[in-house]
């Protein structure tokens, strides 16, 4: 695996995390299973709940995502008593992806990404350096503040795109090819968001960064002479 290969999967590590794990642990209770949805809703809160808790209790920091999530099964344990429709049903499984993809993008545009929670990890690698790096250009960078705010809407735009899909899809393709094909749906807005968000912001932040990691090593030996 090439080195941009490895940083997008590390970028997208908290959102596999937080948002892939339970939807999957959702699919394949309910859908795959047979349990019903509140029950599928419930198990799926497991991941985000216990990842809260403990981000809490070891940083005192609140996990965006894991919250959000725990806040989508809530209210996806509230309306699920509204209707048995089953093309509503499959609709109303969008209803995830559209609030976290809301959500995501509505941090961007306020200027506080969530998605930056993954990314910066990823570029910085744990070194001091470079994350003295990342704040230095996030102070005075107006270039990487919308670099970073970009990758947060691509991926937030991506979630909304699949939430569109699936309600088109609900109510136009046949329910039983639905019941497998939302599960596409989400898997291909996941990789696109990792490929368009690599070229269009991560590939130019990690640029950033180590150009400017590079000016500050290079700066040392002349302010130590």
């Amino acid at each position: 695996m090439n080195e941009l290969a490895e940083a997008r999967m590390k970028a997208l590590s908290p959102l596999v995390v937080d948002v892939a794990v339970p939807l999957g642990i959702y699919y394949a209770a309910h859908k795959g299973l047979g349990i019903d949805l509140v029950t599928s809703l419930a198990l799926s809160s497991v991941v985000p709940a216990v990842r809260t808790v403990a981000g809490f209790v070891r940083d005192r920091a609140f996990n965006a995502l894991a919250g959000l999530m725990l806040a989508v099964n809530a209210v996806g344990i509230t309306l699920s008593f509204v209707t048995g429709d089953p093309r509503l049903m499959i609709a109303k499984d969008s209803g995830i992806s559209s609030v976290i993809g809301l959500v995501i993008l509505g941090s961007a545009l306020r200027g506080r990404p969530m998605m930056t929670a993954g990314l910066k990890p990823f570029i910085t690698r744990g070194d001091a350096a470079r994350e003295a790096a990342w704040s230095r250009l996030l102070d005075g960078s107006r270039r990487f503040r919308t670099l970073e705010r970009r990758f947060s809407a691509i991926w937030g735009a991506a979630l909304l795109a699949e939430c569109v899909a699936r309600i088109v899809g609900a109510y136009t393709i046949p329910v039983e090819t639905m019941a497998w094909l939302g599960a596409v749906f989400l898997i291909a807005a996941l990789v696109v968001a990792a490929v368009v968000s690599g070229g269009a912001a991560t590939e130019e932040i990690k640029a950033m960064v180590d150009a400017e990691t590079g000016r500050e090593a290079a700066a040392v030996p002349a302010v130590a002479a």
